[in-house]
């Protein structure tokens, strides 16, 4: 009887790929074991196991696969069938999701092998340069990589000469496969067993009375091990000892050392853990009772407590209840910065049995994160981490906390799956049957409708911890500003006030404007040309710090002009401001003081967010100016003034979450001040001090901001009351993208009627010198999802096989903001 083994390819293909097994293979393979497999003409890929059978395939003959690559599995079947979910719900492919899931590491890759296969006929003398020299390269080492072969010739374009002496059988070409995963390994020394006795240390000793660092080593080694019994690392040792590795490697030769290598991970928790010692207030321990009431009848609730009411407290209260039972626990955070902060908080109460993971992570810490977790390891019980955190191998969860889960960060955009982690955890938690608390001082206008409906449970936290009084919110007319010539800079009168009084007493401020760089337009005062960007539709954001001019969505960047490009005058100007900009003035203005700045500028490093956040905790910065990232529940204990300079940037982009999502950065920016005795204040400059969105966010009135943008939403058909469904589609011709997205248009028009919307040009028509035109299908929560969806990759298919249109990039995106 044959045997076969479907498997997912890391491709954005449908199907899975039926492989030939020998009947061994088909007794040792499990669901989630790593296989590689041949693929096309002489490619090998990294493949997963689904499942084993013996059906042949009906449309082709199953190739052999090429080695198995796991000794156990790498993935759970709870985490295969939500990463199914997750492949169905948003449109996307299996594969497409297990290559966002797995880390790099385990994604094996083959190379391209080039070997010397026979000896060139002396007679043959029309062979090229490039030819030549790789032939005699292969004389020299009888295997060569391509990237050996590019760097050798000094140039990217090689399979030409490597075919010819192919076609002369000189050299066979092979693809191997290799792993990219290494162990951390730490040296460690320890006296060798013969020398255990008293007696023969001291001969030991006098033995080395010529050699004296020798002599220091062993001297440091007795010393260090009647400090601590633990193993002592080689690194110690010489540190303690001020020798060499030479040296310590001559006490080994000699004999009286030994050298022995234990694997670590690279993420290590080093300090102590005081256990958990924080008193829940009154109010956070009423709501912690109310949470577990929920949980008896629902898996699902949502916290509602206003910002700095201790949220976090009561997030910990239930973990450290469920840590006894042996379950994990996935605590998902928005933005690494909130995860550097809370980090440190958590590892205070709960040491080493919490693990991280993001993506300033490596690969190879990233791996050592999975295996931990696959294998329920203590030190992997709490695992803290952002949006991707939600593919990890879980076998055992007990709680998700999804903090913030207002937050747009957890939502993928590019590449697919396009998951919103929020919705992925609820269903993650239901197939483990776990709890999943969301929390937010502001909630998602679709959160706060399910849980106003009875769909999860809703808890509130009204008050501030310690009783403490919301920060006081004043509005800043600027246009009025301007006409009385109040302001310097960006700054009205009465904020730099503000400013000056704060940091007399010793307080520190943080300023908010959600737009980075130094100014976002280049203007020439003569003619009224902006140098745009050549490959995207957008003008180029000025940078003072490199003098560059950038465009923020391909990376294309020039020199600061002298002169206009198409008038040549000298007389250039700058329009807008970002947050580079603000730190000059402030540094400008307040010059004995440190100012410092947030943003994705500033924090590119993988301690980048750390260093800028240490700093203001530790009291070294006192002003720190930041875009959104400010915005995302950091708990600064000093901080008691918060500028938000232009508001209305917020109000004016066009997308019908916007008054949302002013509304909650201005109250969690807000929430920033105050978080102490003292009573913060909070200032919000805007042009239009009488927009309702500015008003409801100035009284912190949640309730009447949900209930008018939930009016509009049902008379205009968006969510909670619609489902969206975004068909972007994008390709370098603007006339063949304009006719087929007409035709998608028509075609989706006759299955769903007036709930589609477009084609329609969106707001930056071209990115990286591709045209973009969008469809929006809206559906009614009648509707049966799982139909339309089908409907629309019919229509998906039939657009692909019309021949003109295939080059069209068709990029589908289900519940899109």
């Amino acid at each position: 009887m044959a045997h076969f083994v479907d498997v997912i390819l890391p491709i954005p293909v449908a199907q899975a790929f039926t492989y030939s097994i020998s009947e061994a293979e088909y007794d040792f393979l499990k669901l989630g074991m790593r296989v590689a497999v041949p693929f096309g003409k002489s490619k090998i890929y990294t493949a997963m196991v689904r499942r084993t059978h013996t059906q042949a395939p009906t449309l082709y003959e199953a190739k052999e696969i090429e080695q198995i690559l796991d000794e156990e599995p790498l993935v759970h079947e709870v985490q295969m069938k939500h990463w199914e979910w997750i492949a169905n719900y948003y449109m996307c492919t299996l594969g497409e999701v297990m290559r966002a899931a797995l880390p790099g590491a385990f994604l094996l890759e083959s190379e391209t092998i080039i070997r010397k296969q026979q000896e060139l006929d002396p007679a043959v003398t029309d062979l090229s340069e490039d030819e030549w020299q790789i032939y005699e390269a292969l004389q020299q080492q009888s295997i060569l990589r391509i990237h050996e072969i590019i760097d050798l010739l000094d140039k990217r374009k090689v399979l030409p000469a490597i075919k010819s002496l192919l076609h002369r059988g000189v050299l066979s070409m092979e693809e191997e496969i290799y792993e990219q995963y290494k162990p951390k390994l730490i040296q460690y020394v320890r006296l060798a067993p013969a020398y255990e006795a008293e007696a023969l240390m001291h001969q030991a000793l006098d033995d080395l009375s010529r050699a004296p660092k020798q002599r220091q080593i062993l001297l440091s080694l007795f010393t260090l091990r009647a400090q601590s019994k633990k193993p002592l690392p080689a690194k110690k040792l010489l540190n303690h000892a001020e020798a060499t590795t030479t040296q310590l490697n001559q006490l080994v030769e000699k004999g009286y050392l030994e050298l022995f290598e234990i694997q670590r991970d690279r993420i290590q928790f080093d300090g102590q853990s005081d256990g958990f010692s924080k008193t829940l207030s009154t109010a956070q321990e009423a709501a912690k009772s109310a949470l577990n009431e929920v949980f008896q009848s629902k898996d699902i609730c949502l916290l509602h407590g206003v910002t700095a009411s201790g949220k976090t407290e009561v997030y910990v209260s239930l973990i450290k209840d469920l840590l006894q039972t042996g379950k994990q626990i996935l605590y998902l955070l928005p933005e690494i910065a909130l995860t550097t902060q809370l980090i440190k908080r958590l590892q205070q109460y709960f040491g080493e049995r919490i693990s991280v993971y993001h993506s300033k992570y490596n690969v190879q810490e990233r791996v050592e994160v999975w295996n931990n977790i696959y294998q329920q390891k203590a030190k992997a019980q709490i695992i803290v981490g952002a949006r991707s955190a939600i593919l990890l191998p879980f076998s055992n969860l007990g709680l998700i906390v999804v903090d913030e889960e207002h937050e747009p960060s957890y939502k993928q955009f590019d590449p697919a799956p396009r998951y919103h982690a929020r919705d992925a955890a609820v269903v993650l938690g239901q197939m483990h049957q776990a709890q999943v608390l969301m929390g937010s001082a502001t909630p998602s206008l679709e959160t706060y409708y399910n849980a106003k409906t009875g769909k999860y449970g809703l808890v509130s936290l009204s008050r501030r911890f310690g009783d403490i009084q919301m920060p006081e919110n004043q509005i800043i007319d600027i246009k009025e500003k301007h006409r009385k010539k109040r302001m310097t800079g960006h700054f009205s009168d009465t904020l730099l006030r503000a400013i000056t009084d704060t940091l007399e007493a010793g307080e520190q401020v943080i300023l908010f404007q959600n737009r980075r760089g130094f100014s976002p337009i280049l203007e020439c005062t003569t003619c009224g040309h902006a140098p745009q960007c050549p490959n995207c539709d957008v003008s180029l954001t000025y940078h003072k710090y490199r003098d560059q001019l950038r465009c923020h969505y391909c990376g294309y960047h020039m020199a600061m002009l002298e002169q206009c490009m198409a008038c040549s005058s000298p007389h250039l100007t700058t329009k807008g401001f970002g947050t580079e900009q603000l730190e000059g003035e402030l540094k400008a203005l307040y010059p004995e003081h440190q100012v410092a700045r947030m943003d994705s500028d500033t924090t590119r490093g993988k301690f980048g967010y750390e260093k800028i956040i240490d700093a203001l905790e530790q009291g070294k910065t006192d002003i720190l100016v930041g875009t959104q990232m400010l915005a995302k529940g950091l708990d600064f204990r000093n901080v008691s003034l918060v500028g938000v300079l232009h508001a209305d940037s917020l109000l004016n982009i066009p997308d019908f979450r916007a008054h949302e999502r002013s509304f909650q950065l201005i109250q969690q920016v807000s929430g920033r001040a105050g978080r102490t005795q003292k009573r913060g204040l909070v200032l919000i400059q805007t042009y239009n001090p009488h927009h309702q969105i500015i008003q409801q966010a100035a009284m912190d009135d949640y309730q009447a901001m949900y209930e008018e943008q939930l009016e509009e939403r049902y008379t205009y058909k968006y969510p909670p009351h619609y489902r969206l469904i975004k068909i972007s589609m994008r390709h370098r011709d603007y006339q063949k993208l304009q006719e087929a997205s007409v035709w998608m248009g028509q075609a989706l028009k006759q299955v769903f009627g007036e709930f589609v919307l477009g084609p329609e040009t969106p707001p930056v028509a071209r990115i990286r010198n591709e045209y973009y035109r969008t469809l929006l299908i809206k559906l009614s929560r009648r509707q049966n999802l799982k139909e339309a969806k089908k409907r629309i990759a019919r229509v998906k298919t039939s657009f692909l096989s019309v021949a003109p249109y295939r080059s069209v990039k068709v990029v589908i995106d289900v519940d899109p903001y």
